[in-house]
């Protein structure tokens, strides 16, 4: 997915190195799909064989925390730039849309509107990151997701009870903003489509008198939810609404091997909105190019969450609160 970025700041990178880093690779996006759908069928093998006892709930608990991460796998996806050809990219795009409770549809539209204005809290608004969501709760909110089930607490404010809202042919906010009407049916059919293979797992667990169906099919988004939470809250928490520098509302951070791997480099979140079209197999090579014109990278989770946590704190009195970040004098804005 392109976007029109002319509006935003823009650091200076060799037109060559560019060209370079932006190349797609079929190879490296088939490695990445295949690793993770074998992590996840290897992890839910040692859930279903244990069923019965109480080490069946670790081996899905960790099998609910790797299916969550194909949420990078849909955003991917979703910007074409996982493969090389298209039909990979729209094939895994609608796999790991749906195992994400994400209406592909809508979120095609709003995530180009995402990265055109990021963290935008005015028209076009950026319903990604909750524009109109009210910051004080913002702390409770995260606790629950990082609680197994802890989301069912918000569910009306869930992905599930949108898709069930559209389905019903109920035209919420994020659709008058975001989709256009010509796209709008297929948002809808779409939905009800989400919701009858959903009600399908639900008699298939009942005709077999079995919770397995729902809890590798189903449940995975609520009780393996924490993980990719814990990461991905790291995108844009604490940091500036409404500006024109991505290094002032989005963050780069380091992580583990395999956690770099199950969130597909989107940790360099920074340079991926500089840059979208670069695919997330580059994006640390985007990094190491343009680390002098970027603020000072954050060194894994604990070290992210050393400036996240108090700046949350703050945003519970003061909604308009926002981190300060030093960039590089010679391209501070």
């Amino acid at each position: 997915m392109d976007v029109k970025l002319e509006k935003w700041f823009r650091p200076n990178i060799d037109k060559e190195i560019l060209k370079t880093l932006s190349k797609k690779s079929d190879i490296k996006g088939l490695k990445h799909v295949g690793v993770y759908f074998g992590l996840l069928g290897f992890f839910g093998y040692f859930a279903y064989f244990t069923w019965g006892t109480w080490w069946s709930v670790f081996w899905f608990y960790i099998y609910g925390n790797i299916f969550c991460f194909c949420n990078p796998i849909w955003h991917e996806t979703g910007h074409k730039t996982a493969f090389k050809t298209k039909f990979l990219n729209e094939i895994f795009y609608y796999i790991s849309s749906f195992m994400a409770y994400f209406e592909p549809t809508r979120w095609r539209f709003t995530h180009f509107v995402h990265h055109g204005n990021t963290y935008s809290t005015k028209n076009p608004y950026d319903h990604e990151i909750e524009y109109d969501n009210n910051l004080r709760d913002t702390p409770k909110k995260l606790t629950m997701n990082l609680v197994p089930f802890g989301e069912l607490l918000f569910f009306k404010k869930s992905i599930a009870f949108e898709v069930i809202k559209h389905a019903f042919g109920i035209q919420t906010k994020v659709m008058i903003d975001s989709i256009p009407e010509n796209a709008r049916p297929r948002a809808i059919l779409i939905s009800r489509i989400y919701v009858s293979i959903w009600l399908s797992i639900i008699i298939w667990s009942i005709l077999v008198s079995s919770w397995l169906p729902i809890l590798y099919l189903l449940l995975p988004h609520y009780y393996g939810k924490g993980l990719h939470k814990l990461v991905a809250f790291t995108q844009h928490a604490g940091l500036a609404r409404d500006v024109k520098d991505h290094r002032l509302s989005a963050r780069d951070m380091k992580l583990n091997p395999i956690l770099s791997f199950l969130y597909w480099k989107m940790e360099y979140h920074c340079v991926h909105h500089m840059f979208p079209t670069v695919p997330a197999y580059n994006l640390e090579k985007l990094h190491y190019h343009l680390k002098d014109q970027l603020p000072e990278i954050k060194n894994g989770l604990f070290d992210t969450y050393k400036e996240i946590i108090p700046a949350l704190k703050k945003q519970r009195d003061k909604p308009d609160y926002h981190l300060e970040i030093s960039l590089p004098e010679q391209q501070a804005s």
